[in-house]
Formats: structure tokens, C-alpha cells, sequence
């Protein structure tokens, strides 16, 4: 499932998401020029790994500080490779702006970054023991997504289905498609957990904790703001087409901001 527009209200200027993509894009680049030698010892120190806060003296003989906590955050704004990023990008640029527009670029960040935090966080009590670095804005996308969902839960997200090699559009409520993302999430960790030989190198709990953390974020702010914050817009009817194909057409929700 992957989305491709949705029917919320959007910032019209939602400089908050672009600068987030163009940071992550640049340090993106950054690390991709570097020697082996030198990304490894950049990971090291800024990439999270549990095991340099759960087992002090073994980080200390590594030469990793346990006192520094920067790695909690500075963790999602590292990515291991194109798609990595690509997909972690496009997910921010179609939940993103909704949720600028709605609590402003102030506290859009708040939940961004606060939602990086608590993923991180819930991946070391998960797995306290692991030398494992772990790296990339999915907790931080999670935390969006879910406070998305709460804000505008029958907004629709259309939606690019693959079947073989035919892309089927299917527009589905925004709690939906939340709570499946989530759902999926849940089998993997708990899988995950039993079996750690089978992770597949991504942190489940770190976007089980983001989301979990953007909902409850949602719930609070959705009394404390119950109108967009900045100018907004929805996505222009050229975006209806695509390779040929007719997206769908659905209509914004008008009761879907509450």
C-alpha cells in the first residue's frame, strides 16, 4: 500500500515538510560520499545503537558514550540507502502538510522530532542488548501518520495497489489505512521479538513507539486545535491522472475534521 494523494486540507506552504525532506535529502547525500572507514565511524556516533545505554562499561570499551543522547534523535535523519529514503520522504510529503497545516509548523516539528524520540526510545527497551545500529525517519513518519489519522480519520488516501504490474487506485479511509499500516507492524515486531534472527534489519518497535506516540499527540491536540493553523489547500484536480490512469474521484469529507 502505498499512498499517492489524499483529500485532507493541506498547507499551502508547508515549509516545515520541505525543509525536513531537504535536511534529510542533504545529509542523505553527505553520507553517500563518504569512505566505508568514515560512514562507519559517523554511525557509530550518531545512529542509535540500545546497547550504549543499556550496557555502559561495553559501550565505554567501544569508545561510545553513554552519556550522549543525541543518537536518540539525530538517528532519524540518517537512511541506508535510496529507497530507504524515498519511501520515508514520500510518506512525510503525503501525511506532512495536512498535519503543518493543522497545528502550525511550530508544533508540527514538536511532533515530528518528539515522535523520533519516543520511537528510539522504545527500541532500546526492546532491545536493550543490541550492538545493532539503527537509523531512519520511519518513527518519527509513524508519529505523523497516526496524528493524521485521529485528526482527519474519514479523509481518504488514495492508494497505489500493485497488482502484477497493473497499479490499481483505491481510495480508503485515512483510519484504515492507519490501522493496517499499524496492524502490520505489530505482527512483524511480535514476530520479531520470538525470532530476532528474522528482522529483516527494521526497527518494528521504533515504528510501533512513534506511532503510538502520534496518536495520543492527535488525541490532545485535536481539542486544543480544532482549525488549520496556516493557509491551505488540496491537491489540484492534474493530479487525477497519472500514466494514462484515472484516479479515482472522491471529495473531501466535510465532517472529517473534528
Amino acid at each position: 500500500m502505498l499512498p499517492f494523494i489524499d483529500t485532507a486540507p493541506r498547507a499551502k506552504w508547508p515549509v516545515a515538510v520541505l525543509a525536513l525532506i531537504a535536511i534529510n535529502a542533504a545529509v542523505f547525500l553527505w553520507t553517500m560520499s563518504l569512505p566505508g572507514d568514515v560512514l562507519n565511524a559517523v554511525l557509530a556516533q550518531y545512529a542509535l545503537i540500545p546497547l550504549r545505554y543499556s550496557h555502559p562499561l561495553l559501550a565505554r570499551s567501544y569508545g561510545l558514550d553513554p552519556g550522549n543522547y543525541w543518537p536518540l534523535l539525530t538517528d532519524a535523519f540518517l537512511h541506508s540507502g535510496w529507497l530507504h529514503i524515498i519511501f520515508n520522504m514520500w510518506f512525510l510529503w503525503i501525511f506532512g502538510p495536512a498535519m503543518e497545516a493543522r497545528f502550525g509548523r511550530l508544533w508540527f516539528l514538536v511532533l515530528y522530532l518528539a515522535g523520533a524520540l519516543a520511537a528510539s526510545t522504545v527500541h532500546v527497551v526492546t532491545h536493550p542488548d543490541s550492538p545493532e545500529p539503527v537509523l531512519g525517519a520511519s518513527g518519527a513518519i509513524a508519529a505523523v501518520i497516526a496524528a493524521y489519522a485521529v485528526i482527519y480519520p474519514t479523509a481518504r488516501v488514495v492508494t497505489i495497489v500493485p497488482i502484477v504490474i497493473i497499479p490499481l487506485f483505491i481510495p480508503v479511509p485515512a483510519i484504515v489505512f492507519a490501522g493496517i499500516w499499524f496492524v502490520l507492524q505489530v505482527l512483524q515486531g511480535t514476530h520479531e521479538l520470538g525470532m530476532p534472527q528474522i528482522a529483516a534489519g527494521v526497527a518494528w518497535w521504533a515504528h510501533i513507539g512513534g506511532f503510538a506516540f502520534g496518536a495520543l499527540f492527535g488525541l490532545f491536540a485535536r481539542a486544543l486545535m480544532p482549525e488549520p493553523r496556516t493557509a491551505i489547500s488540496r491537491w489540484n484536480h492534474s493530479y487525477e491522472r497519472t500514466r494514462g490512469r484515472r484516479v479515482p474521484d472522491i471529495k473531501p469529507d466535510g465532517g472529517a475534521e473534528w
